[in-house]
């Protein structure tokens, strides 16, 4: 099988399991994961190299700033990939010499903040800031841009990038590996999975909750994932006087979320857009709930449209308005049969349009014709 460098700077990053996840679905290709440092273990059987084996960190911090192919050229003697695949816009720029030298073609994947993220918020991170000023080139010399929802796919051609070699491929989810639950594993659960930054709307959701929690005496809010607003969130829930009833557990391994998952009544993702334009690009939880049978409630924002179907598998609401967030809530909690019922169209919507193996052959035909154009 011909090889694919799977590029992404922080590999396996425990917030990140969508990567390795279409890099182990692929059939015709190998997966090589490639990168400058490993966050978390690489999937069973899988290889990975990674600067930091080889490379002390001021080195690594030279090749960082300069962008040099020459550390990776070294790392991957031995290897022969066929194409890179690059993870996040940021990644595909950094690439981009790497594909140039070893004169392969370089796919991209954007993901959400990449194809959202205004200009200057992205100049303000030293490690995003080659990215906003050599887009242009990649979108000139990159062969192929891959949009993980059609909501990214518009921003990018809105931005220039060229519609003949722009295509949104949904990563999906294990429709063999999530199995819908059974109704007697349900529990009085609401489930929010998301890093704790604006962007996800957390602090809606914990007003909303504050409502519910006044009309329904059992039911607590999970709340997994962590970041810079964690201690912030945690004072607004206190505040707001359900600090008992919300449990901020950090964030966890893959298989632990999937079994909180098969718990909870619902799963709510009110992402919102942010004053420097970031949107959420889908939310892959959102697919791996309605894979569980759970129902949703998003926001009307960015890319959560395409994993929700309002009134069929789940709820939609107007972004920052915790009142319609909670009168969801409870609509959801009130009506057990139409939690079941929207669960099943879920699990339904997920085998017809987002199962992983389907969206990963249609990833690998696209690796065939940008090969084939380049032969």
């Amino acid at each position: 099988m011909r090889e694919v460098a799977i590029f992404r700077h922080n590999l396996f990053r425990i917030s990140e399991p969508f990567i390795a996840a279409q890099g182990q679905h692929l059939r015709r290709y190998k997966p090589l994961y490639l990168g400058r440092m490993r966050m978390g273990r690489a999937p069973q059987g899988a290889e990975s190299l990674a600067l930091q084996d080889r490379y002390s960190l001021p080195r690594i911090g030279w090749q960082m700033i300069t962008r040099s192919p020459r550390p990776y050229q070294r790392l991957l003697e031995g290897h022969r990939p066929a194409l890179i695949h690059a993870h996040f816009g940021i990644e595909g720029v950094h690439a981009l010499p790497l594909a140039k030298r070893l004169q392969i073609p370089l796919v991209t994947t954007f993901h959400g903040f990449d194809a959202t993220l205004a200009t200057w918020a992205l100049l303000a991170s030293p490690a995003w800031a080659h990215y906003p000023l050599l887009r242009r080139r990649l979108a000139r010399e990159g062969d192929l841009f891959i949009c993980a929802s059609s909501f990214i796919r518009e921003r990018l051609l809105a931005m220039g990038f060229p519609e003949d070699r722009t295509h949104a491929v949904y990563i999906g989810v294990d429709c063999q590996v999530i199995r819908p639950r059974e109704p007697f594993e349900e529990s009085p659960a609401i489930l929010h999975v998301a890093r704790l930054v604006e962007v996800k709307g957390t602090r809606y959701l914990l007003r909303a909750f504050a409502a519910v929690a006044q009309r329904y005496d059992t039911v607590e809010l999970v709340v997994i994932g962590d970041g810079p607003l964690r201690g912030s969130l945690r004072s607004l829930a206190a505040s707001l006087g359900v600090q008992e009833r919300v449990r901020f557990l950090g964030a966890l391994c893959h298989a632990d979320v999937l079994a909180w998952m098969r718990r909870a009544a619902m799963l709510v993702l009110p992402g919102i857009r942010t004053s420097s334009g970031r949107a959420e690009g889908l939310g892959l939880v959102l697919l791996e709930a309605a894979a569980t049978g759970v129902p949703a409630i998003g926001s009307r924002v960015g890319g959560i449209p395409e994993g929700v179907i309002d009134g069929r598998t789940g709820y939609l609401v107007p972004e920052r308005d915790p009142d319609a967030l909670a009168a969801r809530i409870g609509k959801l909690l009130d009506e057990p049969l139409m939690r079941r019922r929207m669960g099943a169209e879920g699990r339904a919507l997920v085998e017809q349009q987002f199962d992983i193996d389907r969206q990963t052959a249609r990833l690998e035909s696209l690796y065939d014709g940008i090969l084939s154009n380049t032969a």
